[in-house]
Parts: structure tokens; C-alpha cells; sequence
């Protein structure tokens, strides 16, 4: 009869449990029956034995970790094991790849003096300047007269100028020139040492040499001196100021004053040339 009494209350639990199956929907009813038998496995003995066991564990094992990291000092081992790595470092030599080469150590230039070539250049630069301004170009030949003729009537100008000598002495210096050697630079034949030196042709009137034909022999100055065409103008020119009055007297009284020539009037012919020349060259 307790048989059939089982059987009759796990029928009817069966129909319960359908019929709330039936009322709820199959995906409903999963889920109340898990959770009756996660609270049966929960409410069993053994399994909160078990779950208190290896709780304890690990709640030991937690302890002991962190008790063995209090009390156990830092490992030194990398410390030690960086310093031994940098020491060798230092001990073996750097390779190709890092290999530096230590930096030039900057010396002091000495200064060096200036070459010759530097300064030998501007002054080459200006003396050939220098020669190209002072060097005059070559008067053009007036009055008939031929380019050597000319050039030593360019000395004669140019030497009175230098010494303030007014136009009128000029005049008076071209004419006699004209008159005493056809303004050429003239050797004596009775002069050997007048032969030897720089002349323009060869005259025979006693010892007179140059321009002027001023004769050593009356103090003129040397033979040498008075070949050379600047030097004989200046001579005249320094003789005609000691002349008093010159500058009132004639082209021909004054040449004559200076020259003391056996032909006195001879200079007269020239006066208008000799005119012409210095226009020319002043």
C-alpha cells in the first residue's frame, strides 16, 4: 500500500510538474530546474566540506606568498650582473661599427707674413699706371719741323715751365735752338768724348756741343752735361734771367745777350716758328 502510495504522490508531482511545463513553455522551464539542483548540491554535506577545504588552501597559499616577498631581500643579481656588463664593455675594444676616431685637436695657424707675390703685384699694377700718366705721347711735329725736332723742342718747353719761365723766354730759348743746331743734339768732331756719347748728328764750330752748341771750354758745364737736351735748356734759361731787362728787348737782342754770337741778327729769321712751336706744346 506505501508502494502505491509513492507511486500515486510521484504521479500526481509529475502531473504538477507538467502541467506547470505546459503553463510556462519548454524554454522557460529549464532554468527553475537548475536552480533546484544547484541549491540541492549547495545544501549537501560534503560539498560544503569540500568548499571550506579549498578556500583554507588558498587563503594559505595568498599568506605565504606574501609573508615569503616581506622577508626575503631583493635579488642583487641584476645590479651586480649591469656593473659586470659595463666593465666589459669598457675592457674590449670598440669594433669597426663603433669605432670613433678622437677628434682632431685644433692647432694654431701661424700667421703667415705677407708673400712677395701679393704686394709685388700692386705695385706693378701702379708703376705701369704711373708710366702710362706721366708717360706724354709724342707732341705732333708744326712748323716744318721733324719728329726728333719736335721731341727736343718739347724738352726745351718743358724745362721752362718747370723753372717759371713766362712765354716770351720760351719763344726766345725755340729760336735760338733753331738758329745754333736746327733743334738737333749735336756732337763737336773736335770732341772725341761728345762722339761716344747719345747725339743727333756732329758739328764743327770749335768745342760747342748740344742744342745750344754751348762750349765747355766757357764754362758751360762738362761735355756729358751739356749732350743731354734738359740740361742745356736749363742752362740757357738760368743765363737769360741774369740778363737785366730781357723781357723789354727783342727775340733776337735777347738770344744774342745770351749766346754772344758772331751773328747777332740771325735769330730773327726763326722768331715766328719758334711762335708756332711753343702755341703748340702750351
Amino acid at each position: 500500500m506505501d508502494r502505491g502510495q509513492d507511486n500515486g504522490a510521484q504521479a500526481g508531482r509529475s502531473a504538477d510538474t507538467g502541467s506547470t511545463d505546459q503553463v510556462t513553455g519548454r524554454h522557460r522551464a529549464t532554468a527553475p530546474r537548475r536552480l533546484r539542483r544547484t541549491r540541492a548540491l549547495l545544501s549537501s554535506g560534503p560539498f560544503r566540506v569540500g568548499s571550506v577545504a579549498a578556500l583554507a588552501c588558498c587563503l594559505g597559499a595568498v599568506v605565504f606568498v606574501e609573508s615569503q616577498t616581506a622577508t626575503t631581500p631583493a635579488d642583487p643579481a641584476p645590479a651586480n650582473l649591469l656593473a659586470e656588463r659595463a666593465a666589459s664593455a669598457e675592457r674590449q675594444p670598440a669594433s669597426r661599427a663603433t669605432e670613433r676616431a678622437p677628434a682632431p685637436t685644433p692647432t694654431a695657424t701661424p700667421s703667415s707674413t705677407p708673400s712677395a707675390t701679393p704686394t709685388a703685384t700692386p705695385t706693378v699694377a701702379r708703376t705701369k699706371v704711373a708710366r702710362v700718366s706721366k708717360k706724354p705721347s709724342r707732341p705732333t711735329p708744326v712748323a716744318g719741323l721733324t719728329q726728333a725736332q719736335m721731341d727736343n723742342a718739347h724738352t726745351i718747353v718743358q724745362v721752362g715751365v718747370k723753372m717759371d719761365i713766362p712765354r716770351r723766354g720760351l719763344v726766345v730759348a725755340i729760336a735760338t735752338a733753331m738758329q745754333e743746331s736746327n733743334l738737333y743734339n749735336l756732337a763737336s768732331g773736335v770732341l772725341p768724348e761728345s762722339l761716344n756719347l747719345p747725339n743727333q748728328g756732329v758739328g764743327y764750330d770749335h768745342d760747342s756741343v748740344g742744342l745750344f752748341q754751348q762750349r765747355p771750354s766757357s764754362g758751360w758745364g762738362t761735355v756729358a752735361d751739356l749732350m743731354r737736351p734738359a740740361y742745356a735748356a736749363e742752362r740757357f734759361y738760368a743765363a737769360l734771367l741774369q740778363i737785366p731787362g730781357w723781357q723789354e728787348m727783342s727775340v733776337t737782342g735777347a738770344a744774342q745777350a745770351v749766346q754772344i754770337s758772331a751773328f747777332p741778327d740771325a735769330y730773327a729769321q726763326h722768331e715766328g716758328r719758334a711762335g708756332t712751336v711753343v702755341g703748340a706744346l702750351v
